[in-house]
């Protein structure tokens, strides 16, 4: 028999034409949650945008359900460990709007230099008469002399698939682009003819700043009033990423207070944006209303994506922009999930731990237990842990190993017989240029997962929670000052693991916290004597 797919939103015919080759296509949108559950015990295949909404209990009553296509990036709306559990591949389309996006980003830069928005709205405002117009005419040639973009310096920060397409059309204006992206290598910054920079030179010396980051712990709030204040008064931001990358209320004080010269905004902190937001109305801000992806190009892009994947999956290929884990036995993925929980860890901890771009590395599986699991999985699942907060793109088991390889990092990975005191041991050796860091974790059941080794320091924690990694000399009261410091700052310890080198060599502490250490605690660390690096991270 065909297979059976249903369209629940509306999208590209271009996509409906390509999924009719592999089955029976209804398109069926706008139905209800009890519509949807009360038919899709019948299909094979869902492709759906943003608007229907992918629940447990749609899950539940998906019978047949092989493969849901997500007819865009986020996958907001389908429950995906639910997907997971049911053995339903989920799938995106991460790279449709990227040429969408990275031109909006430039239209803003150039509407911004050259007050089109405003001087649109002068001539566009009804007029009485031929006077009036003639005198808002003139008065608007009088008022909205631009700046040329030409010799300019851009600060671009974020480098995944949009920031570089942005980097490379402000260089055809003859810009000077300085980047930040901490995980970008500099053999791949020099292809892309960018200079890598810190943040803080970028804050002060660029003349346009766009942003093309993830939101996440880290970069949310990114631009606040420190980092404005940094910046030249003629300087103008651009986001068209994700909302709350910028203080908003610090930006509008900073533009009304002429502290910065404008800003282009397309996406908000709260979406749909609030009558009260406190950007909307200001005469040197261009507000679109989440545009980045609204372009014909980009929505025929993502129908066909998502159409050609799920015709691919229906006849037995596997996706290429999976979001949940790839089908493997349901004995093979048992065994499997704590192992891929541990990688994940792995790689996310080398990512936190790292303070230069990693270029390099080395994945060995030791000990019996990893004979008969496959390498790849485990592969996936540490540069998934690496990648997940370096990258505006949504990283998953499939194109880990892709993005991995477009930021230019080398991927080896191998098997050794043995695993010293383990049953199995997993090390992941990360390099930066010269400097490598190696750690070393076990997985003897789903509930005792560990990490055994950190750059040869023996400890013995559990992967999880909050955490503050230290190397210091061993020297008496070091290790007392850091628990001093958390308690009368009330910082709560779960745990403590100390290694060292030797007898006042060097050591290296983990201590377990029940929550994130402020930014303030941590520089109080950093200056106690003896202390050589301080990293809060967060598994």
């Amino acid at each position: 028999m065909p297979a059976k797919i249903l369209v629940s939103d509306p999208i590209a015919n271009e996509g409906v034409e390509i999924l009719k080759k592999a089955g029976d296509v209804d398109v069926k949108t706008g139905l209800s949650k009890d519509e949807l559950i009360a038919i899709i015990g019948e299909y094979d295949a869902l492709a759906v945008r943003s608007e229907t909404k992918v629940t447990a209990d749609v899950l539940e009553a998906a019978s047949k359900l092989k493969i849901i296509g997500r007819a865009g990036v986020g996958v907001d709306n389908i429950d995906v460990p639910k997907a997971t559990e049911r053995g339903v591949l989920v799938v995106n389309s991460p790279d449709g709007n990227t040429i969408a996006a990275a031109e909006l980003s430039v239209a803003m830069l150039l509407a911004l230099s050259r007050h089109i928005p405003q001087a649109d709205a002068v001539l566009r405002k009804p007029h009485v008469d031929d006077a009036s117009l003639k005198a808002d005419w003139k008065a608007a040639r009088k008022s909205f002399i631009g700046i040329e973009v030409h010799g300019k310096t851009a600060g671009v920060i974020g480098l995944g698939k949009i920031g570089s397409e942005v980097a490379s059309r402000l260089q055809a204006f003859d810009m000077q682009v300085l980047a930040y992206d901490p995980y970008l290598t500099e053999e791949k910054a020099k292809q892309l003819g960018v200079k890598l920079v810190d943040l803080e030179t970028i804050y002060r010396n660029a003349d346009y700043i766009t942003l093309h980051v993830p939101k996440t712990k880290e970069t949310a709030g990114m631009i606040g009033e420190k980092q404005l204040e940094m910046m030249k008064p003629t300087v103008r931001l651009i986001n068209v990423a994700r909302g709350g990358l910028i203080d908003e209320q610090a930006l509008a004080n900073a533009l009304i207070n002429k502290k910065i010269a404008g800003a282009a905004i397309d996406v908000f902190s709260s979406e749909p944006a609030l009558a009260s937001n406190p950007l909307l109305g200001l005469d040197n801000v261009v507000h679109t209303p989440h545009l980045g992806a609204s372009t014909s190009e980009a929505q025929i892009n993502v129908a066909v994506d998502i159409a050609e994947q799920i015709v691919d999956v229906l006849a037995g290929n596997p996706a290429r922009a999976a979001v949940n884990m790839p089908r493997v036995s349901a004995e093979t993925l048992s065994r499997l999930q704590p192992h891929l929980v541990l990688a994940e860890k792995i790689g996310s901890l080398h990512a936190q731990l790292s303070t230069r771009p990693i270029d390099k590395v080395e994945i060995i599986l030791s000990g019996a237990e990893y004979d008969d699991l496959p390498n790849s999985h485990i592969v996936r699942a540490v540069l998934k842990g690496l990648l997940d907060s370096m990258v505006a793109e949504s990283v998953n088991f499939v194109n880990a190993s892709a993005l991995a390889k477009q930021r230019g990092i080398e991927v080896i990975d191998s098997r050794k017989p043995g695993a010293r005191d383990y049953g199995s041991l997993l090390t992941v050796r990360a390099w930066s240029g010269e400097h490598s860091r190696e750690i070393c974790g076990t997985a003897q059941s789903p509930i005792d997962i560990r990490i055994v080794h950190i750059d040869g320091y023996y400890v013995d924690i559990k992967p999880e929670g909050s955490m503050l990694v230290t190397e210091h000399k061993d020297r008496p009261g070091v290790v007392g000052k850091v628990g001093t410091l958390c308690g009368e700052n009330n910082i709560n310890i779960g745990g403590m693991h100390v290694g060292r080198t030797g007898v006042g060599q060097k050591a290296l502490m983990v201590l377990i916290i029940d929550g994130p250490a402020p930014e303030s605690i941590l520089e109080e660390v950093r200056q106690l004597p003896g202390m050589d690096t301080v990293r809060q991270v967060q598994l």
